[in-house]
C-alpha cells in the first residue's frame, strides 16, 4: 500500500529549485485540490486490489520489484529531462535512504498482507499511522500531544479490534502483517515530517522508487520461478507501478491547489474505494461490525487531521 500522511501539514509542491518547499507556493483552489486527492487514493487502491491479485500468482518481493521499476522508468523519463541533478540532490541524503528503505519494507510487508486480507480491512489496518504518528511525536518530534490526541489514537485502535476481532475470519498472519506495515508507515511518515524543512518532495519521491529498485531488484532472482505472466498479469503488472507513480504526482500537484489542513480528511475516501474494490474484483463485503471499525479509523485520523490545523483561538482547552 502507499499511503501519504493525512496529518501532517507539510504542502507537496512541485518544484524546480533545490531548496526546501515553502507554504507560500500553495494557490487556493479546493475543489480542484479535493478531486486530484480524491483521483490519487482511488490509483492508489487500484494498486493495492492489483498487487493482492498478482500475489496469488507471484511472490510479494516480485510484484514489489515491478512495481517500484516501473514507478522509478517512469519518473525518469517524465523528470529527469527537465529536473536533471535536482532529480537526486538531497542534503540529508542517509535520511532520505533510511525512509525510502522503511517504505520498501512496508511494501513488501504490505503485499502478503493484502494477499491474505481482504483489501478494505488491510486498508483500514494500516491507516492507524497516522494515529501512531500522533503518539510517537511527543517524543521524537517534541510536539504537544494533547489529550484529544491519546484518546483519538486509543479509539482508532479500537476500531482495529472491531476490524481484526475473533470470529471475524480474518487470517492472524495477515493482520500481524498489515500492523506492522502501519508501525513502518508511522515511521516513513515521521522521517517525512523531519526531512520536510531542507527536501524537495521530488527527490524524496525519486529516491523511494529507486531505492525499491534496488533491493528488489537484487531480490528478484532469489524469487523469480521462471513463470512468464499472461497479458492480463503483464498488464497487471504495468498498472502497479502507473497507479503507483500517477497516483503520488497527483497527490503531489493537489497540493499546488490547497492546504494540506483542507486535503487530510480527503485521504479516507481510499477505505471507500478499497472497500468497492474489494466488492468488485473479489465479491467481498465487510461485515457490519469491521465497517464500524472502519469508520471508527477513519473518523479518529480526519479529526486529528482537522484539529490539528483548526486556529488555537478555536480549541477547548484540553
Amino acid at each position: 500500500m502507499t499511503m501519504q500522511n493525512p496529518s501532517e501539514s507539510v504542502p507537496a509542491v512541485l518544484s524546480t529549485t533545490s531548496g526546501p518547499e515553502s507554504h507560500s507556493t500553495v494557490a487556493v483552489h479546493p475543489l480542484r485540490a479535493v478531486l486530484l486527492v480524491m483521483a490519487a487514493v482511488f490509483l492508489f487502491a487500484c494498486m493495492d486490489t492489483s498487487t493482492k491479485v498478482l500475489t496469488g500468482s507471484y511472490p510479494p518481493p516480485i510484484v514489489i520489484a515491478v512495481r517500484y521499476s516501473v514507478q522509478c522508468l517512469l519518473m525518469l523519463a517524465i523528470l529527469a529531462p527537465s529536473q536533471g541533478r535536482r532529480l537526486v540532490q538531497t542534503r540529508r541524503t542517509g535520511m532520505v535512504v533510511l525512509r525510502s528503505a522503511c517504505l520498501a519494507l512496508a511494501s513488501v510487508i504490505m503485499a502478503i498482507a493484502f494477499h491474505r486480507l481482504p483489501v478494505a480491512e488491510a486498508t483500514a489496518i494500516v491507516f492507524l499511522s497516522p494515529l501512531l504518528v500522533v503518539l510517537i511525536s511527543g517524543t521524537v518530534l517534541k510536539e504537544r500531544v494533547g489529550g484529544f490526541g491519546i484518546v483519538a489514537a486509543i479509539a482508532g485502535f479500537a476500531g482495529v479490534l472491531l476490524i481484526a476481532r475473533p470470529g471475524a475470519g480474518l487470517d492472524p498472519l495477515g493482520v500481524a502483517c498489515a500492523l506492522a506495515g502501519a508501525v513502518l508507515i508511522a515511521s516513513y511518515q515521521l522521517m517525512s515530517r523531519l526531512l520536510a524543512r531542507t527536501e524537495n518532495t521530488i527527490p524524496m519521491l525519486f529516491y523511494t522508487a529507486m531505492i525499491g529498485s534496488l533491493i528488489y531488484g537484487l531480490m528478484f532472482p532469489w524469487f523469480w520461478e521462471g513463470r512468464l505472466p499472461d497479458a492480463r498479469q503483464a498488464v497487471l503488472f504495468i498498472c502497479t507501478g502507473v497507479a503507483g507513480g500517477l497516483g503520488h504526482f497527483l497527490f503531489t500537484a493537489a497540493h499546488r491547489h490547497a492546504p494540506a489542513s483542507v486535503l487530510a480528511p480527503v485521504m479516507y475516501v481510499q477505505l471507500v474505494w478499497a472497500g468497492l474494490l474489494g466488492w468488485l474484483v473479489f465479491g467481498h463485503v465487510a461485515d457490519p461490525l469491521s465497517i464500524v471499525g472502519m469508520l471508527v479509523v477513519a473518523a479518529a485520523g480526519a479529526a486529528v487531521a482537522l484539529r490539528a490545523h483548526l486556529p488555537k483561538a478555536a480549541l477547548l482547552p484540553e
